[in-house]
């Protein structure tokens, strides 16, 4: 009988871990199957349908024995999915939860920054309305004011810039925004999107605004470029890869007219050609079985070459490879290499480093948001986007409904001409005691009258507002509504002309 020494064979011969691919209703699909190119066994997916699903998609992960679930988590389901993953002590998620802290909000990318200490604007966060009403009154402008929670920037329409107390105060009150996530004016000509897999810059590129603008979203006419990203810039992206032990990640790094550097974002979630969604999967494969697959190879600063491809050329481009350098080659002309930006394996550290109980400032406090009024009793509009409710997660998570606080005595005290209140008293403006009837309950909403406002907007009919109501659900259509309008548009004759007219007529709908 042969015998067979078993501890020498490598991994190369064991099975690769079961995965699966994490997806949730509503949300675009950032990995597929196709990004996994050569996994030899079947790769898993499991859906999250919103509501009271939790239960239901962990017992679908214990059923299909998956090992590994790969995916974004946005930040209206972060917290549930904190829970699902202590439900799941076996399944490593990629990106970890602690590396995904920071796509719940921007609050949480000011917490992440000033713990590793990495350059971000001056940035105050206030929960407690007092707090933030005796700040704004008080602070130099101008001021960014940014919606902290919920769907990222949507080009641009989530940050606001606000150059006096009284504009500051209105916003708030318009857009209900919590907690108060307020950064100082930073004079930028421009900002860096860099893009890293296992903590190797992949891709960068310039975005510059408008003559005369400040925000550098292309979708607000900003242009991007590929040239000459300064090194500095990488190095900052780099090390906040590696403190978030991030598998992949994206930065955007405001570069000042001063030529200085600050971390506006970062997170797991960010738009992506597929051949970039390819290299991650490929990164991934290696890291979970590095003896069966290959460490991929990624030329340094690819991106100068492959910016200068059309962009609808490029995004159908898929599995992008290099050759390594060779010194056989005859015209000894290679391809540019830096060992500097190496890239590298993430550890698994099942170890909360952000858990719930520390970290959900959010749920540890009565979500109280500004309410202020003119003169004529009519607070004026300063856009139409909706005002931020109850959302689907809301429940989901046990977050709290906002209330509202009435600070119309704020104003008069700002600009007492302005406002005819003879009866105020100034003198309490800021202090903690906060008179109960002045807090209000922003009402539920049933399926019925769902329906009913979405017949109120020009365009719409019966079928099609039973449509959307009946397919998303009451909470999915709030939550469209409220943060993640473009989910909207893929409902048939649906489009971004109608979007506008939805989004207008909601925000005067919740302000009524």
């Amino acid at each position: 009988m042969i015998s067979v020494n078993t501890s020498n064979i490598t991994s190369s011969t064991k099975s690769c871990p079961k995965i699966g691919l994490l997806y949730l209703d509503h949300v675009l699909r950032f990995f597929n199957c196709s990004n996994f190119k050569g996994w030899p066994e079947k790769i898993e997916q499991v859906v999250y349908h919103w509501g009271n699903d939790k239960q239901r998609f962990i017992n679908e992960v214990k059923r299909k024995k998956i090992e590994v679930l790969i995916g974004n988590i946005p930040a209206t389901a972060y917290e549930t999915f904190r829970a699902i993953a202590r439900e799941l002590p076996n399944v490593r998620f990629i990106p970890s939860l602690d590396t995904q802290f920071s796509n719940k909000s921007k609050e949480n990318v000011t917490h992440f920054c000033e713990k590793y200490q990495l350059p971000v604007p001056l940035t105050k966060i206030f929960y407690q309305v007092d707090e933030a009403l005796e700040y704004l009154t008080h602070t130099d402008y101008p001021k960014i004011v940014k919606r902290s929670y919920g769907p990222s920037n949507y080009g641009g329409y989530f940050v606001h810039k606000v150059d006096t107390a009284e504009e500051a105060l209105r916003l708030f009150s318009e857009k209900r925004y919590y907690p108060a996530y307020i950064q100082d004016f930073v004079p930028m000509k421009a900002d860096i999107r860099v893009m890293l897999v296992g903590h190797q810059p992949m891709c960068a590129f310039w975005r510059r605004p408008p003559e005369g603008e400040w925000l550098t979203n292309t979708s607000q006419g900003g242009s991007m470029d590929y040239q000459d990203i300064p090194e500095e810039v990488l190095e900052i992206a780099v090390k906040a890869s590696k403190a978030a032990n991030a598998e992949y990640w994206a930065c955007d790094i405001a570069v000042s007219t001063e030529d200085e550097y600050t971390i506006l974002e970062c997170a797991t979630a960010f738009a992506a050609f597929p051949y970039i969604r390819d290299w991650i999967g490929q990164y991934l494969m290696w890291l979970l079985n590095p003896q069966k697959f290959t460490k991929p190879h990624i030329v340094h600063k690819n991106w100068e070459e492959l910016g200068k491809i059309d962009s609808s050329l490029l995004r159908t481009m898929r599995h992008i490879t290099f050759g390594q350098p060779d010194f056989s080659t005859d015209t000894s002309e290679y391809a540019p290499t830096d060992e500097h930006y190496r890239l590298l394996q993430t550890h698994y550290q099942p170890i909360e480093e952000w858990p719930s109980e520390a970290w959900n400032f959010q749920d540890m406090h009565n979500s109280l948001v500004i309410e202020s009024k003119t003169s004529s009793g009519v607070l004026e509009q300063l856009s139409t986007e909706p005002v931020l409710d109850c959302t689907i997660e809301e429940m989901d998570s046990g977050i709290e409904e906002h209330s509202v606080v009435n600070v119309s005595a704020q104003q008069a005290c700002l600009h007492p001409d302005d406002i005819d209140s003879p009866d105020i008293d100034c003198s309490n403006i800021a202090g903690s005691d906060i008179d109960d009837s002045s807090v209000k309950e922003i009402p539920s909403i049933t399926h019925d009258q769902l329906v009913t406002f979405f017949l109120g907007v020009k365009g719409i009919g019966q079928t099609l507002a039973n449509e959307i109501v009946d397919t998303l659900s009451v909470e999915g259509t709030l939550h469209a509504l409220n943060n993640a309008p473009q989910q909207l548009t893929t409902f048939r004759n649906l489009k971004q002309k109608k979007l506008k007219t939805i989004l207008a007529d909601w925000h005067a709908y919740v302000r009524d």
